[in-house]
């Protein structure tokens, strides 16, 4: 019942936030934050769970898992599991969205019990999604995710709010909807091959279909991904969506939304459509290099901090569609650890931009200069991040974009050698946004209050986070190493059942490679 809970406290709390929050607003931050903390300490127990409570299946190795009838006429399930790719982004939720919270404590004065709401049952749809193993209820949660996300950026955003509410809402609604009719269309193909009619996952693993028929469904998830990931060129809504959402709303949007994105990628997409997935590769692969450098490009051409920031996540998302359809161990880890350390540190860069907002009321940074002699604090903990963003050894983003860089390599030299341009451009851009906003002359004469203790708590936690993964990310892949061996089981048992060529996709690379390079299982010495 662990994984009902996740689902109903975050739940609950949303309701109980906004019906006391309009007398005491106080209250509705507590609660939010109280509950998170709950959903945080559920989540770490799933940790300590011995090998041998493992239930191992074709889908994986679940930590724990519920399923329960729900419309059974239909092949509808409440089926809910969690293994350790699931974990460690369940951790990631409660953990941002407490310091969502945090940043929303003295940004959001309007509806203050409203807003909690929102912002809480978004939390539990991005938690749904991470769980859910049956299609209908993953549509559901996914489709849960998108309207309290229209309410926060249409209600609490900045001038061109609505706009932006509306352009996100018709991006993420329209491609949900070829998702829905891709899960249908799976549903029905599957019926009739095999006589049962279920939208469980692990059932719908292997249907037999021919290649134009899964390349069409494959492409019906894809694009739904994708769009949210932001991959080029369906990445157009995220910089407005960013620049517009207030600051809590840019913490959720970057940290966790655009992750469903690359956990569709990695447990629907390939899983589901193999063959597809190996055949549409080297189009998703050259996507993924111009995301990297278009957004880089982007990011150093913009004037306003918040818009620049938006496109960074542009480019580190190119990062993830690569590592996704290179498709080996340690493209994928370096996926994994990219979802992770790019979810914290661009988080924190929101929030920083949104301190900064808060104080001097701009985010041009034509406007800004010589901060750092008033707010040094701010302005060292806005650097660190920054190096972070740019890949700097010791931080986590560096660990995943060098093993997404080193899996690309294994399989394209020409690939990963484009790819490797986005790092110097990170730099470009990353140092020139210290430089502007930051050093110089203060010719405003800005007199400004450093970090508070609820920020400098908020920044302490963050940059303890991205050392700790940049340092000692072997915990992490400990945790994901069994989700992954299963997932690479399942793709080369379907490739090998479909009769596919023998260059597949595949994980380990065990065929090629000697026994040392393979996945390891849990608890061996990475």
């Amino acid at each position: 019942m662990i994984l009902v809970w996740l689902i109903i406290v975050p739940t609950a709390a949303g309701l109980l936030a906004w019906l006391l929050g309009n007398r005491h607003p106080s209250w509705s931050r507590w609660i939010s934050l109280i509950a998170l903390a709950i959903n945080l300490i559920l989540s770490l127990t799933l940790l300590t769970r011995d090998a041998h409570l493992l239930t191992i299946t074709p889908g994986g190795p679940w930590l724990a898992e519920i399923d329960l009838n729900w419309i059974p006429q239909l092949g509808i399930s409440f089926h809910l599991a969690v293994d350790g790719l699931s974990l460690v982004l369940v951790l990631l939720t409660a953990f941002l969205g407490m310091t969502a919270v945090g940043s929303a404590w003295t940004e959001i004065k309007e509806r203050v019990g409203f807003f909690y709401f929102n912002l809480m049952w978004v939390l539990a749809g991005i938690t749904g999604v991470f769980l859910a193993l049956d299609l209908f209820l993953f549509y559901f949660f996914w489709e849960m995710m998108l309207v309290p996300m229209y309410f926060i950026i249409a209600v609490w955003g900045h001038e061109n709010r609505i706009y932006a509410a509306i352009k996100f809402f018709l991006f993420t609604q329209i491609s949900g909807l070829l998702m829905l009719v891709a899960i249908i269309g799976l549903y029905f193909v599957h019926g009739r091959s095999s006589g049962v009619y279920t939208f469980n996952y692990l059932q719908l693993l292997g249907t037999e279909m021919p290649a134009p028929t899964a390349m069409v469904l494959m492409l019906g998830f894809l694009i739904a991904f994708v769009v949210k990931l932001p991959a080029f060129p369906v990445h157009t809504w995220l910089p407005d969506a960013h620049t517009e959402a207030p600051t809590p709303g840019s913490v959720i949007l970057a940290g966790l939304l655009l992750k469903t994105g690359a956990y569709g990628l990695m447990r629907f997409t390939v899983p589901l459509f193999p063959q597809a997935a190996f055949d549409f590769a080297p189009i998703a692969i050259i996507l993924g290099i111009i995301g990297i450098l278009y957004g880089a490009l982007l990011a150093f051409s913009q004037t306003d901090l918040k818009r620049m920031v938006a496109y960074t996540s542009v480019s580190h998302m190119g990062f993830v569609l690569l590592g996704v359809f290179v498709w080996n161990e340690l493209a994928l880890k370096g996926v994994v650890l990219q979802i992770l350390c790019h979810g914290i540190s661009t988080g924190a860069l929101f929030i920083l931009v949104g301190a900064i907002q808060e104080r001097i009321e701009t985010r041009d940074m034509r406007r800004m200069g010589g901060l750092w002699d008033t707010i040094p604090r701010l302005a060292g903990v806005a650097m660190i991040f920054a190096l972070a963003s740019l890949g700097l050894p010791g931080l986590g983003n560096f660990v995943s974009e060098i093993l997404i860089l080193f899996g690309t390599y294994r399989d394209s030299v020409p690939a990963a050698v484009l790819a490797t341009l986005g790092l110097i451009s990170a730099t470009i851009y990353a140092l020139w946004m210290i430089q502007v906003a930051f050093h110089g002359p203060n010719k405003k004469g800005w007199k400004l209050p450093d970090l508070s203790g609820r920020e400098a708590a908020l920044m302490g936690a963050m940059i303890v986070a991205i050392l700790w993964l940049g340092l000692y990310p072997q915990p992490v892949f400990k945790t994901i190493t069994p989700a992954l061996h299963h997932l690479d089981q399942t793709v080369t048992r379907m490739q090998i059942a479909a009769r596919a060529p023998a260059k597949a996709i595949v994980l380990s690379e065990t065929a090629k490679r000697p026994p040392a390079q393979s996945v390891r299982p849990k608890g061996d010495n990475p």
